[in-house]
């Protein structure tokens, strides 16, 4: 048998059909891609024109006279064209191969990138401002002496006092000049400050003491490597025994003049949240002889003495601003003279221990407070031992701007010279305000206790000693004060004659 005819499934007329079919598939396809293209390319020739119309006006106009930099009200519109054709110019060219959807996407891209920027900051835009400079409070330039800068002032002023000790007044007019300077390294590293303080006083008119008085102290700071910081002290301090010192000569003419010499040493180092200290200080102090109002003197050499101090501090971080301390001090005094005037052996040993904690909260609050205790013992044993507890505080506090309270609280034992007496504990407590009533205008307040608190088997009875005192600052201009000073102390006696002592001034400061 014979195979069946084989024959395809295509006859001619359908395989026209599809042919027909396909061109006109590919013919669509081909248009769609040309009018894509073309519209990519639409915005590039629109910038290009707008570049080419912009340079005609531009030129046009510098044609007529117009310059670029006068020209500070030309349209928004016209701003916005040159910025284009700018944009358009230094925009980088893109390759012809590439295709037309990464085209059209690298514009928008940039010109998304161009509007939506980074705004700075409120910080970086806005600086903060900061508070003028009062004339109150502006420092002088000072004088330049080779790495030094040095601040000298001198104040002229005059005054009248008067004294009332029971039953006797003395009044007196005198002139006083004040003299202060302070000396400051300007270093990278480390620092070197110096401070002095004089006032010399002379009477014009009435009876009473003069007062003298001058200190130095200088202070170098060595920024040591390890968070460690060491400073090297050293000072001087002369000054006239005041009559209502406990100490003080009866009925003198002239009380001894006292002369002290400081020197001491501390180092600070950082233990991450720990902060250690260790300090020594060593102190001499020189009296003169008395003078009598009859003329004789009384010599005062078995007062000379000297005195080393070891102080002890750890402090524990609880934050930057809050430091609680623990404290321990031990001290030796020893006199040049065995036994004083009335044989007594006052050299001997005193002990301190204290916890506290510090504050620094920046202009509004600054200091320390500690509580602890204290005793002094003496070699003989006739001279009772002193011991007592003690309240400390240094405290800076700014309630508002332009005032500030300065708090100042000080528990200390103070030996005796008086025959069969050891000594008392001073109690003291004294609070300063300063308010800047205008901008170049500051008033001051001043008041002050002393509490003298003698032991039990005394025979001198405890004291009181209140101050007050006010005054007025007008700073005429960065070199030149007006100052103003009313003061008033009382002293007070379970027994005996109270004492009294009114002052007022005014002077002028001149400062450089």
């Amino acid at each position: 048998m014979g195979q069946p005819k084989q024959t395809s499934s295509v006859t001619p007329l359908r395989a026209m059909s599809r042919a027909v079919y396909f061109a006109v598939l590919g013919t669509l396809l081909l248009s769609q891609t040309a009018a894509f293209a073309q519209s990519a390319s639409q915005p590039a020739n629109s910038r290009s024109t707008a570049s080419q119309d912009n340079r005609a006006t531009n030129d046009a106009a510098s044609a007529a006279g117009f310059d670029d930099e006068t020209d500070d009200t030309a349209t928004p519109a016209a701003n916005g064209a040159t910025a284009n054709a700018d944009d358009a110019q230094q925009r980088p060219a893109i390759p012809d191969a590439q295709a037309g959807d990464d085209i059209t996407g690298s514009i928008l891209d940039e010109d998304i990138r161009r509007l939506n920027t980074r705004e700075a900051p409120i910080d970086e835009t806005l600086p903060r401002r900061r508070a003028a400079e009062s004339a109150s409070t502006a420092e002088t330039p000072g004088i330049p002496i080779g790495t030094f800068v040095l601040r000298p002032s001198v104040t002229q002023s005059i005054n009248t006092e008067t004294t009332k000790d029971g039953n006797t007044r003395q009044r007196r007019a005198f002139l006083e000049t004040d003299a202060a300077a302070t000396l400051t390294s300007d270093w990278g590293r480390h620092q070197l400050t110096v401070t002095s303080e004089g006032a010399w006083q002379r009477n014009i008119s009435g009876e009473g003491e003069e007062q003298p008085s001058f200190k130095i102290n200088s202070d170098l700071r060595l920024d040591l490597p390890d968070d460690t910081t060491a400073h090297l002290t050293a000072g001087y301090n002369f000054y006239r025994e005041d009559t209502d010192d406990p100490d003080a000569i009866a009925d003198a003419a002239q009380q001894s003049d006292v002369q002290e010499f400081s020197a001491g040493a501390s180092v600070q180092r950082d233990f991450g949240i720990l902060r250690g200290t260790t300090a020594l200080a060593l102190t001499r102090s020189i009296y003169s002889d008395a003078k009598l109002a009859n003329g004789t003197t009384v010599a005062l050499s078995d007062r000379n003495q000297t005195t080393g101090t070891l102080r002890g501090r750890v402090g524990y971080e609880l934050s930057p601003a809050l430091i609680p301390f623990i404290e321990a001090t031990i001290g030796r005094s020893v006199y040049d003279e065995t036994r004083d005037s009335a044989g007594y052996e006052r050299s001997g040993h005193s002990y301190g221990a204290k916890a506290g904690v510090e504050v620094d909260l920046g202009e509004k609050l600054k200091g320390e407070v500690g509580v602890g205790y204290e005793m002094a013992d003496f070699e003989d044993s006739r001279l009772s031992s002193i011991d007592t507890a003690t309240l400390d505080a240094s405290l800076l506090w700014s309630p508002i701007r332009g005032t500030d309270v300065n708090l100042d609280l000080q528990t200390s034992i103070q030996p005796s010279t008086t025959a069969g007496e050891s000594g008392y504990v001073s109690h003291a407590l004294t609070t300063t305000v300063t308010h800047q009533l205008r901008d170049n205008l500051v008033g001051t307040m001043i008041g002050g206790v002393i509490w003298r608190d003698y032991p039990t088997d005394s025979t001198i009875n405890d004291e009181l000693v209140y101050t007050a005192a006010t005054g007025l600052t007008w700073n005429i201009n960065r070199y030149l004060d007006l100052s103003s000073t009313l003061g008033y102390e009382l002293t007070t006696r379970k027994e005996g004659t109270d004492s009294q002592q009114w002052r007022a001034g005014v002077g002028l400061k001149l400062k450089r």
